[in-house]
């Protein structure tokens, strides 16, 4: 790894203008070549094209992995521990994530490449673990993919369940296959509709709620916090133990919940490697996840805790579609119609939204392992407009074991891949942050002045540590069910622990193999690839009136 700006410098056209024309169709290849050191290597293979425009990485930000969970699977959630454990939950979870997003969007905005989060880990702190995150990131995404797919498909059963199912996850891979396959600028445009949808719908469910609890639906009077008195144990009921333990337990229940259904949300890293304008762009998104945070999660919770009873059968009958769905049970017990059909159509796009971000992510995880010679090069083969389609085609073909679903005793092998997946994500985040500090070291070490960072992470190091301790809290301790319930199941303790073994097999496997050392912080290489993203100017957008001067600042 190299420990000194490199001497290799692509041309971004006449060093000695005075005025710096945004560089376009160049981007792509002198990115490459700074990367690869060779002109020639780059125009071989090709590269990623920065087709994300701000807008599209500002809702990807916002709502690009928003799935089922925050309209189906938070249900679950209050029927064991209540409303303000759910509420507590998010929101302790919520201070986490936004510490850890904090960290990635300072190293996404210094150096922000495709894939990224493998290259930073391989790069700062050793190569083993940029090849066990990057193989984790990838499964996860892949199997992810599946289970939205499967999710989308189940959905479409609320109007019509005469249909095979497999009819419906044929369309559906179809779909999400070409919204990937030709330009990322088509899936941006995909995700900056489907994140509208989300948030929009959020949004009116928010003042759905709040009309409901203060008596204005057609069935029910004021409901207040009511629902945080009655049924019994008030808003933390106890879960597994009683009094205060099962309340703790309860609340405890609900991080696990809460950080598989944040599941994701680094995705505008991922994508920072082909977003125009990164440096301005990267960290206005990054500081957008707060409210998504805030506003999504958090009030979201609040506002199902006061409109649904956490005693509701309906919770957890596992009802097609939004039947089970809580925002539903709210509003069909105040009596409003029309609405649920309408949520149903949400999460039929949240669940192909996030099918369709998966497939994106699982590919770009490809090619940055490829990147870093941990995958095929044949997976740095990128189209004419900049995508890598050998990676896109393998990711995707993993989409197929969404068949199994349809049959009910391959079901339960499905099931168990796919809670494979569960705790990945918390994986991802401590390698994230893990990577931030050695980041930090080594700016340190080379004589970086982070005041002169385009974004600067508050509060550091202590953000960084805070966050990887929690996360690690709820790694170690996301199976205390498997232990405190009386009833030991190997299975449930296999589901809660096996993705631990399976990253720690990865690390060692590379670790074996190549023999490579820790990266020191004075020689951690986080200069290649900076050469040309500096040399690239981007248009400033002055707007002209006071409408452009609201769109500039949402997009």
């Amino acid at each position: 790894m190299a420990s000194e700006k490199p001497e290799y410098v692509v041309d971004s056209g006449d060093a000695h203008s005075d005025e710096k024309a945004p560089r376009r169709g160049s981007t792509a290849i002198g990115e490459a070549a700074d990367l690869y050191g060779d002109i020639e290597t780059a125009e071989q293979f090709g590269y990623v094209s920065r087709g994300l425009k701000s807008r599209h990485i500002q809702f990807i930000a916002l709502g690009g992995t928003i799935g089922t969970g925050l309209f189906l699977g938070i249900g679950k959630a209050f029927a064991h521990s209540g409303p303000l454990s759910v509420l507590l939950g998010y929101t302790f979870t919520g201070i986490a994530i936004w510490a850890m997003m904090q960290c990635l969007g300072e190293m996404a905005t210094w150096l922000p490449l495709p894939g990224a989060i493998p290259q930073y880990c391989a790069r700062y702190c050793d190569p083993a673990m940029g090849f066990a995150v990057g193989w984790n990131n990838w499964y996860n995404s892949a199997i992810t993919l599946c289970a939205e797919i499967s999710a989308a498909a189940v959905v479409i059963g609320y109007w019509n369940d005469t249909i095979n199912q497999a009819a419906w996850i044929t369309i559906i891979i179809v779909v999400v296959v070409a919204l990937n396959i030709f330009a990322v600028s088509i899936y941006g445009e995909a995700e900056f509709i489907f994140a509208s949808i989300k948030i929009v719908t959020i949004v009116g469910l928010l003042l759905v709620a709040l009309v409901i609890d203060l008596g204005g639906a057609p069935k029910q009077g004021r409901l207040g916090f009511r629902y945080w008195v009655h049924p019994d144990k008030g808003g933390m009921k106890e879960y597994i133990a009683k009094a205060d333990t099962g309340r703790f337990l309860g609340l405890f229940a609900t991080l696990i919940n809460a950080t598989f259904s944040y599941g994701g949300v680094e995705m505008v890293a991922v994508a920072a490697g082909e977003a125009e304008n990164p440096r301005k762009n990267i960290p206005k998104a990054v500081r957008r996840v707060f409210w998504r945070i805030l506003f999504f999660y958090v009030l979201g919770s609040l506002a199902i805790g006061v409109t649904v009873r956490s005693d509701n059968p309906d919770l957890t009958a596992g009802g097609v579609g939004a039947k089970s769905s809580p925002w539903v049970i709210a509003i069909q017990s105040a009596g409003i119609p029309a609405l649920p059909s309408i949520i149903n159509a949400v999460i039929l796009t949240s669940a192909s939204s996030s099918a369709n971000a998966f497939l994106f992510s699982g590919s770009r995880y490809l090619f940055a392992l490829a990147q870093n010679g941990q995958a095929p090069k044949v997976f740095l083969k990128c189209s004419k407009s900049g995508v890598p389609y050998y990676a896109v085609l393998l990711t995707a073909s993993i989409s197929l074991l969404t068949y199994m679903s349809v049959s009910s005793g391959a079901s339960t092998v499905f099931n168990w891949f796919q809670n494979l997946c569960s705790i990945a994500n918390l994986i991802t985040w401590i390698n994230i942050l893990i990577a931030y500090i050695q980041f930090r070291k080594a700016l340190i070490a080379q004589g970086v002045d982070r005041n002169s960072l385009v974004m600067k992470s508050k509060w550091q190091p202590w953000t960084a540590y805070f966050a990887l301790v929690y996360f690690c809290m709820i790694l170690l301790f996301n199976g205390f069910a498997v232990f405190t319930s009386g009833n030991w199941s190997i299975d449930d303790f296999i589901t809660a622990y096996i993705g631990i073994p399976i990253y720690f097999a990865l690390y060692l496997f590379w670790k074996l193999f190549k023999r490579e050392s820790f990266v020191k912080p004075a020689q951690a290489d986080i200069w290649s690839g900076k050469a040309a993203m500096d040399a690239e100017v981007w248009e400033e957008q002055i707007p002209k009136n006071i409408l452009q001067k609201i769109w500039y600042w949402i997009a």
